[in-house]
């Protein structure tokens, strides 16, 4: 089959990298794509960007894809999945109105209620007095999240009243802006990818990712730095839990309420001493997360997901992992997140590969000599696996530290606490 994939980050060149190497599929298109990916498929560009639904529906009818696959989130908010059904073509991502679970936070702790979903207390707002109310009733830490989409950025963390009232100052002051001040939740965090055809739920292996921009957890949030997959020290038993009480009722009411979601539903978790609560839920593949989650899945992603597509969900196949494990570093731009410095030479990339770790590329362009040079502000991907967590790790660092890029930045300590087996959940 043929196969679209839509977006042009390290996620979307780890679903081609996965869909690529699938025997069943004849042709991979990416748009518009990223030099890394074109090495594998064929890219073009979206006129008008990839929330532009009549130019994607035009790429894909005329490549007579199979499958459109929707990478980023803005496309599905905006509606591009419902423009490709509307053209009879099958497509893995959620309508508008299901991808409310992501592009506002508000909807999402609504369907949370409804559901019986186990989440954080939380108050939407949206005005100042409504926020200083809210931060005295829930106190600190204090979380304050930018009800719509932010690109994983619009959530602060801090024990600083002041930094929080900035916060959400800086969102209300945006059109129609509204905010969800939220308790803080103690506790390891947790990925878990559920495909879904509207009705059947099927989990992926869970993984970690870290947000925060430097060592130890400091600094600003940012995209995500880094991501490893599997977790050692979760509980027995976390994913079915996750499933029957999160993912299913979720899905379930999202079609009692006639909005089928059909796509992935991305439930971000921690694992706190009153058990599994849901930090946030995305309508697409988590990045950095997908990197090392579809770096260890054995079964076919392309069949998986043309049947989530099409309804058959129920029909597929069990799904098989590689046990090694696999480790994801982010090499980022100078300044990121706050001001990322972009068009540096990227060097040495051809060094960096190995029987162990290879890159995908993120935000990286090539100027009119052919130079490979960085473009946004997660610049690439390193991947590395081995028997255990360490050597993973050690493939991963051993990799990125044959790329150059001046005043680039990646974190050091991705999985490194769980290398040491240091992660507790909370009694």
């Amino acid at each position: 089959m043929k196969v679209l994939v839509i977006g042009s980050g390290a996620r979307e060149h780890a679903l081609v990298k996965s869909i690529a190497a699938d025997p069943m599929v004849d042709a991979v298109i990416a748009a518009p794509g990223n030099p890394g990916i074109a090495q594998i498929a064929h890219c073009e560009p979206v006129d008008g960007g990839v929330t532009n639904g009549a130019a994607v529906v035009e790429i894909a009818r005329r490549h007579a894809v199979d499958l459109v696959v929707i990478g980023p989130e803005a496309p599905l908010v905006e509606g591009v999945a419902d423009d490709l059904r509307d053209a009879g073509i099958a497509t893995f991502g959620p309508s508008a109105r299901a991808a409310q679970l992501e592009g506002s936070k508000a909807f999402a702790k609504r369907i949370m209620a409804e559901a019986g979903v186990p989440t954080a207390l939380a108050h939407v707002c949206t005005t100042r007095a409504e926020v200083e109310e809210a931060l005295d009733a829930l106190g600190f830490p204090y979380v304050v999240k930018d009800d719509g989409l932010a690109a994983g950025k619009g959530v602060v963390v801090t024990d600083d009243r002041e930094a929080a009232l900035a916060h959400a100052d800086a969102c209300l002051a945006r059109p129609d802006g509204r905010i969800v001040i939220e308790e803080y939740l103690d506790g390891p965090e947790v990925s878990l990818f559920c495909i879904s055809d509207g009705r059947t739920v099927i989990p992926l292996a869970p993984a970690q990712d870290f947000k925060r921009v430097a060592d130890d957890d400091q600094g600003p949030n940012t995209g995500g730095m880094g991501a490893y997959s599997p977790l050692p020290w979760a509980p027995p038993g976390l994913v079915e839990d996750v499933v029957e009480r999160i993912a299913k009722p979720t899905i379930d009411q999202m079609r009692n309420l006639d909005m089928p979601f059909v796509g992935v539903l991305y439930v971000g978790l921690a694992l706190t001493s009153r058990g599994p609560r849901v930090v946030e839920f995305n309508v697409r593949f988590g990045d950095p997360e997908t990197q090392v989650v579809l770096d260890r899945l054995v079964t076919s992603l392309a069949e998986l997901l043309l049947a989530a597509a099409t309804g058959e969900l129920d029909h597929a196949e069990a799904l098989y992992w590689r046990h090694e494990p696999s480790v994801t570093v982010v090499l980022a731009a100078p300044g990121y997140p706050d001001a990322p410095e972009l068009g540096g030479e990227l060097t040495g990339l051809d060094d960096a590969e190995s029987d162990t770790a290879y890159v995908l590329h993120a935000g990286t362009t090539r100027d009119a000599d052919g130079v490979l040079r960085a473009s946004g502000g997660r610049v690439l991907s390193v991947v590395g696996s081995g028997a255990d967590l360490a050597e993973a790790r050690a493939a991963a660092y051993a990799s990125i530290g044959r790329i150059g890029l001046a005043g680039g930045h990646f974190r050091r300590d991705i999985a490194a606490r769980a290398e040491r087996d240091a992660i507790l959940i909370p009694g």
